[in-house]
């Protein structure tokens, strides 16, 4: 195999079959005798005795660039990490939650972030998944895996509820958003499948995103609003929030589904935070604005 084709034929002609002529992308319906070439030239720039014959056997001839054929060997894919399961130290996108004082209930719900506060670390999520909607006190146990998917109260306590941002049912929210201290030793700042945050930035209307979450693990999906205002049904009540983001999946696949709350959002292109996922529909997801949550709990990205 030559490093570089020339017009020759016994270097460029690939192959040779019958088929349709097309002229100009345009599809003729006269049967021709096809050349597949590695590479179309310019008449002016093919000797007379490299020249391909313009009919054989009384059909037409019709000359296609296909490139060089090769074998087509499979690959590895890349493995999907499940986020699920016990991991140490835990990466963002996988399961967390909190335990439920009288256990009522069992949950789980997605670490987002890895965020700080001068030399401390914390877990960031939703309030709902790590408050229970206010309704747990500064103080209270984080589980990785959340024990709705196998964490166990004895041994899988990850981290300390530190603060939340109260939801209001009085007036519009902005931010639904909690964080509890971690160890350093036992959380990452690397997203599963993802890789860790480049900085973030603001979201904007057709930006293309993607997430990890507990639920749904890795999806893509489009910003479809970047100022909406919404009403969203939680346990306690429903909560109105302005000024949120608005995204749905692409090619029909749902960009979330319940157990994604806590996920961070990050434009594809950049990998860059510009929301924190709180709530969804079948079709579309909500998520914060990411200057927000980190405004209001007074914490930067780790």
């Amino acid at each position: 195999m030559r490093a570089t084709p020339d017009s020759a034929p016994e270097h460029n002609v690939q192959g040779v079959g019958i088929g349709e002529k097309i002229k100009n992308g345009r599809h003729t319906g006269v049967l021709a005798v096809k050349f597949l070439v590695r590479r179309k030239y310019d008449r002016d720039r093919i000797p007379l005795d490299e020249m391909l014959p313009e009919r054989i056997n009384g059909l037409p001839t019709d000359v296609v660039q296909v490139g060089t054929f090769r074998r087509l060997e499979a690959v590895p894919l890349p493995v999907i990490p499940d986020p699920q399961v016990r991991m140490r130290p835990a990466q963002p996108g996988c399961s967390i939650g909190f335990r439920e004082p009288n256990d009522a209930f069992i949950m789980a719900g997605t670490f987002g972030l890895l965020v700080k506060r001068g030399e401390k670390r914390f877990l960031l999520s939703n309030n709902h998944v790590m408050a229970d909607e206010n309704r747990l006190p500064v103080g209270s146990p984080i589980f990785q895996p959340g024990l709705l998917d196998g964490g166990q109260v004895a041994i899988d306590k990850i981290a300390t509820l530190s603060d939340f941002i109260p939801l209001d049912a009085g007036a519009p929210n902005k931010v639904d958003g909690a964080i509890a201290e971690v160890s350093k030793r036992l959380a990452s700042r690397s997203i599963l499948f993802i890789g860790p945050p480049n900085g973030k930035a603001k979201a904007k209307d057709d930006m293309i995103v993607h997430k990890f979450g507990r639920t749904t693990s890795y999806t893509v999906g489009r910003v479809t609003s970047v100022e909406t205002d919404v009403k969203v049904e939680y346990e306690t009540g429903i909560f109105s929030f302005e000024d949120q983001i608005l995204i749905e999946g692409v090619n029909g696949v749902p960009f979330s589904d319940s157990g994604d709350s806590g996920s961070a959002i990050l434009s594809r292109d950049s990998n860059r935070v510009v929301g924190l996922l709180f709530a969804g529909s079948p079709s579309h997801t909500i998520a914060n604005h990411i200057d927000d949550v980190l405004t209001a709990l007074n914490v930067t990205l780790a």
